[in-house]
C-alpha cells in the first residue's frame, strides 16, 4: 500500500471486488476440493494460534515427570496409579498408565511412538490446508487476468469499458500473488513452528516416560529431558526438600575377577 502510495496511485486502484471474488473465490474453491470436511474444520479453528505469542519457556511436564520419578523411586510405581487418573495431558496419562501396568519400556516405547505419529500427522494438516491455498492463489490470480483480458478484447470499440477490464487483470494478480506470499503461507509457517514446538514437547514426555520405566535417577532424567529443550526452556529442577537422592549416584565400582588358588587351579 505504501509502494502504490509513494507512485502516485490511490487505495481505490487495487480493491476490485471482481478480482477479490475471482482470486479468493477461486482459491477457497481448489482448496475445498481438495481437503476433507474434517481437515478444513481443524484448519478452521486453528486460525487463533497465528495470534498467540508461543510459550518457549514454559515446559511444565519436566518438572511433572522429575517429581513422579521421585515419589517412584520413594514408594513405587503403584504409587502414581491415583495421580496417573488425574493428570491433564493425555499423553502423559497414557505413557504412565502403560508404565504401572507393567508394559515393558520396549512396549511403551512402540506404543507412545505410534500415537505420535498419529499426533504428528494430525498436526501437520492446517498447515497444509493454508501451503495448499498459496499454491492455488497466484494461479486463480493469472486466470482472473486472462479474464479481464477476455473482457477488454470485446469491448475494443468502446473506450470507457476497457479501463475495467485492464484494472480486473492487472489488480487479479495482484491479489493472487499478494495473498499467497502475505498471507496464507506466513500462516502456513507460523502454524508449522507451533507444530513443530508441539512435537518436541510430546517427545520430550515420551523420553521422560521411559526413563521412568526404566527406573533411571531423578536427577539424570532432568538432564536428559533439559537436554532435548532448547537452551533458553532449560528447567533447573530441585529436588524435594527431605529426599537424600539430590545428586547422581556415583558410578559402582568394576571388580575383576580375582585369581583362584594354586590348589584349585591344579585341579
Amino acid at each position: 500500500m505504501g509502494g502504490n502510495y509513494l507512485e502516485g496511485g490511490s487505495a481505490l486502484m487495487i480493491f476490485q471486488a471482481t478480482a477479490g471474488v475471482i482470486v479468493l473465490g477461486g482459491t477457497a474453491g481448489a482448496v475445498c476440493l481438495s481437503f476433507t470436511g474434517p481437515q478444513l474444520r481443524q484448519s478452521w479453528r486453528s486460525l487463533p494460534q497465528i495470534f498467540r505469542r508461543p510459550q518457549n519457556n514454559n515446559f511444565p511436564e519436566v518438572a511433572r515427570i522429575v517429581e513422579m520419578a521421585y515419589r517412584a523411586r520413594r514408594e513405587g510405581l503403584l504409587a502414581l496409579e491415583e495421580e496417573a487418573a488425574q493428570l491433564p495431558d493425555p499423553f502423559i496419562r497414557r505413557g504412565l498408565q502403560l508404565i504401572i501396568d507393567g508394559f515393558t519400556p520396549q512396549q511403551v516405547r512402540e506404543i507412545l511412538e505410534m500415537d505420535l505419529a498419529q499426533q504428528d500427522e494430525r498436526g501437520q494438516m492446517p498447515a497444509r490446508v493454508f501451503e495448499a491455498a498459496g499454491g492455488y492463489a497466484p494461479t486463480i490470480g493469472i486466470l482472473g487476468a486472462v479474464l479481464g483480458l477476455i473482457q477488454v478484447m470485446q469491448h475494443l470499440t468502446d473506450p470507457a469499458r476497457l479501463g475495467i477490464g485492464v484494472a480486473v487483470a492487472f489488480v487479479a494478480t495482484i491479489y493472487g500473488v499478494a495473498s499467497a506470499n502475505l498471507l496464507f503461507l506466513p500462516i502456513a509457517h507460523k502454524l508449522k513452528l507451533y507444530h513443530e514446538q508441539q512435537m518436541l514437547r510430546q517427545e520430550m514426555i515420551l523420553e521422560g516416560m521411559l526413563a521412568l520405566a526404566t527406573g533411571e535417577h531423578p536427577r539424570l532424567i532432568a538432564e536428559r529431558l533439559n537436554g532435548i529443550l532448547p537452551g533458553d526452556a532449560a528447567v533447573d529442577f530441585k529436588p524435594p526438600a527431605g529426599d537424600r537422592s539430590r545428586t547422581l549416584p556415583a558410578r559402582p565400582r568394576v571388580r575383576t575377577k580375582s585369581h583362584a588358588p594354586s590348589s584349585v587351579r591344579s585341579h
